[in-house]
């Protein structure tokens, strides 16, 4: 719990920097999209970064260039401690949400591999999903827009049986939820 709020305290500090340093905030989310390929225009300027976060024409959710496309965060076994490399993932859908899409709902899905009883599982995941909606809310997003439920092991990503398989299990994974706009 407290390497949970050390992490949170962290992740406020980083997003309190990188709002009033404007050169350094695209930087921060480029560098957050591990695995993704970087942006190819070299010559861009801040604003021109700061684009995949939401004023591109393209929806920023799907865009592979994006952190905002990667949507599960991994834990390791038996915990649900937010890890350092995906606090950054954390602060750009919060960042995402309290800026471009402040009318957006997200539903975080706490899974667990298949060891542990039923109930310890649906336990942990709700722990989980639960770590991730804090880590959120601290951040500034709404908690009426966030919502964290737990699957246990009911939704596996891999269904082998091995170590590879229970990491690829143990993580939250965040839904963007379609809000129903009423008709005029």
């Amino acid at each position: 719990m407290k390497k949970l709020a050390l992490y949170v305290l962290v992740a406020l500090a980083a997003a309190a920097c990188a709002s009033n340093d404007k050169k350094e905030t695209p930087a921060a989310v480029t560098d957050l999209s591990s695995g993704a390929q970087q942006p190819q225009s070299g010559t861009g300027s801040s604003t021109t970064q700061q684009k995949p976060m939401g004023s591109v024409s393209g929806n920023p959710l799907t865009d592979p260039t994006s952190p905002l496309s990667k949507r599960s965060v991994y834990f390791d076994f038996d915990s649900n401690a937010v890890k350092d490399e995906y606090r950054g993932l954390v602060q750009a859908h919060s960042r995402y949400m309290t800026t471009d899409k402040r009318d957006s709902r997200i539903r975080i899905e706490g899974n667990c591999d298949e060891r542990g009883s039923r109930e310890y599982n649906l336990a942990l995941g709700q722990r989980r999903a639960d770590s991730i909606k804090r880590a959120l809310t601290l951040l500034g997003v709404p908690a009426a827009q966030i919502e964290a439920v737990s699957f246990g092991s009911e939704k596996p990503r891999a269904l082998a049986h091995n170590e590879w398989a229970y990491a690829q299990n143990r993580r939250s994974d965040l839904v963007y939820v379609e809000s129903k706009s009423v008709k005029r």
